[in-house]
């Protein structure tokens, strides 16, 4: 862990997980371009990681490859971790993606994560869509993957492993940091086994506290060779006041509605959302579970968070903020730092100011 293990004085550390929101009247070059400034914001805040998203197909979000942002917002950072939010790794080889981090941890030793998901990050077409064999459906091989991969990681191959000699990866000596992704039990079980730190998404998921509590038994139970860690992702976003960043948060809120109607937008301005929240409060019945949404002024949003910490028993929170406008998503970020009192450096935050 780097120096800035405890960088809040509360001891809850915070990271970022970026989905590169595509705005409406945006492009998703324009989405990209913000992650790799909202990057340097973040580094020079205090944040401990930064974590860009895997989807596939949505005109809401840019981001389709994370692996094509960690090195730009890697090379463009100092002392943030930057990885995987995750990588969907049944779309992959597990060789080919041990190559690809090797390379990153080569490249940036010490500052990259492997965070690792089962999900698609799509919907069925769009992930036969990536399959690069469709003359039948992919394995859900998903356990036999991860397994594979982790040896490539830790040079753990059995001698007489026909890909043994696979395992000498290009950034040795350096090694990315794994993480297991996940919001059902199923892989908490798995990061227990596996002894991998886990990282629960409550944004999707706002009952894991009784599966991050699995988690920590069955780590225990496995023996594993380093002590259990359990982070939780959380939605939020932090305003001046409570009544700002409750209007800010109805673009997330109408992207969301239709969502889970099955209609994919742009995130949508603030005025066009609050209509369109007004003439239709609820989301359609039985459509998906409910979601945790923390939004309000910075010491509001901070008493959120630490709640939803304590519940987890988690000591480190990553935030995901999705907001029309990128200036209103950068002040969030740096209201929430102010709140916790993250080590920021001034002549840096000064230096990562949008550059448009």
């Amino acid at each position: 862990m780097n120096a800035r293990a405890a960088a809040s004085p509360r001891g809850l550390r915070l990271s970022v997980l970026d989905q590169a929101p595509i705005s409406e009247g945006q492009t998703g070059a324009d989405a990209l371009r913000n992650s790799v400034d909202l990057a340097r914001l973040c580094d020079s805040l205090g944040y401990e990681r930064y974590w860009v998203a895997e989807h596939h197909g949505t005109p809401m979000l840019a981001c389709a490859s994370p692996e094509a942002l960690i090195g730009p917002i890697a090379a463009t950072t100092r002392n943030i971790r930057v990885g995987s939010g995750g990588i969907m790794l049944p779309h992959y080889s597990p060789l080919k993606v041990a190559e690809t981090f090797s390379m990153f941890a080569g490249l940036f030793p010490q500052r990259i994560d492997l965070g690792l998901g089962r999900a698609p990050g799509s919907d069925p077409k769009t992930a036969y869509a990536l399959q690069r064999d469709r003359r039948q459906a992919a394995p859900d091989d998903f356990p036999e993957q991860l397994v594979e991969l982790l040896a490539y990681l830790e040079d753990r191959l059995p001698p007489d492993h026909p890909f043994r000699d696979l395992a000498k990866l290009p950034g040795l000596p350096h090694a990315p940091e794994p993480y297991l992704l996940g919001s059902s039990p199923q892989s908490g079980v798995w990061a227990a086994q596996l002894g991998l730190p886990y990282v629960f998404a409550d944004f999707i998921n706002p009952a894991g506290a009784a599966i991050a509590e699995r988690y920590r038994r069955e780590y225990a139970a496995a023996e594993a060779r380093d002590q259990a860690r359990v982070i939780v992702a959380v939605w939020a976003l932090a305003a001046e006041t409570d009544a700002e960043a409750e209007r800010l948060s109805a673009s997330h809120r109408m992207a969301m509605h239709l969502f889970l109607s099955g209609t994919l937008i742009p995130v949508p301005p603030v005025e066009t959302a609050l209509k369109f929240l007004a003439e239709r409060p609820q989301p359609p019945a039985g459509l998906g579970r409910s979601r945790r949404r923390i939004a309000g002024s910075p010491e509001n949003v901070r008493r959120q968070i630490e709640a939803v910490a304590a519940e987890y028993g988690a000591e480190e929170v990553m935030i995901v903020t999705i907001a029309h406008e990128h200036a209103a998503r950068r002040r969030s970020y740096e209201l929430i730092a102010e709140a916790f009192g993250l080590d920021s450096d001034s002549a840096a935050r000064m230096a990562a100011k949008p550059s448009r």
